[in-house]
């Protein structure tokens, strides 16, 4: 059972199969984030893979088929863990995080975070066997074009982007819509004091109190940066158009 918050809404749920559960919270426990974690805003439940594993020694991995380096994550042990977490939590999406998968977007994760939160199995080792992954219709997902040791610090990063867009986790809301990603476009540039630093003043536009002025030059600073640093955005937004 998943008691509502104050506001009525339950809790957006987290639940995360792993080898080492005691990485977590870590960074989520800090913060904004950390704080409405204490509050119940959302939740986080640890399952330890290991539980499941095979024999005396708890295996969950072998040898990879057809032979290659290192192991690979075994099928049964996954989806004993995957169905035992399930048992739980049936209606939260199962993700893994993997760097073959799909992007990780802005736009999925406020998908994500307007559902009832997410189910992520953490691998290790060379991945996990194939067959979980049409078995148990897990999603891929990835936080980029790179390899990490497992995927701990990527769940983490999921979690985090969720987490900060549900309503009462971030002090100012309404700086959500302005974000990069949000409008298919990065963000503009952000001053604050001093009004000039080593010779560089902020723009006269932003000091002015003309509210239409300045929401007129950051939205054609968000332009220019996205087309300096992302035309890649720039090109899928016309064509979504």
């Amino acid at each position: 059972m998943h008691r509502p918050t104050d506001g009525g809404r339950p809790p957006w749920r987290a639940s995360v199969l792993t080898l080492f559960p005691e990485m977590f919270p870590g960074p989520l426990g800090l913060s904004l984030v950390g704080q409405a974690l204490k509050v119940g805003l959302w939740s986080l439940s640890l399952h330890q893979i290991r539980e499941f594993g095979i024999g005396r020694h708890r295996a969950v991995d072998d040898t990879p088929a057809g032979g290659g380096a290192g192991m690979v994550m075994r099928a049964d042990v996954l989806a004993a863990a995957i169905d035992n977490a399930r048992a739980a939590d049936p209606d939260l999406p199962l993700l893994y995080m993997s760097p073959r998968g799909e992007p990780l977007t802005q736009a999925r994760v406020r998908r994500l975070s307007g559902g009832p939160g997410a189910m992520i199995l953490a691998g290790r080792f060379e991945g996990i066997d194939e067959r979980v992954i049409a078995g148990r219709e897990i999603l891929e997902v990835s936080i980029g074009d790179y390899v990490l040791s497992g995927g701990e610090l990527a769940a983490m990063v999921l979690l985090d982007a969720c987490v900060r867009l549900l309503p009462g986790v971030l002090g100012a809301e309404e700086s959500l819509s302005q974000e990069s990603f949000e409008d298919g476009l990065l963000e503009y540039p952000q001053y604050t004091k001093p009004r000039e630093w080593e010779g560089r003043p902020t723009p006269d536009v932003l000091l002015s109190g003309d509210h239409s002025k300045i929401a007129k030059w950051r939205r054609e600073e968000a332009l220019r940066v996205t087309r300096e640093k992302r035309p890649d955005l720039l090109e899928g937004r016309d064509k979504r158009r």
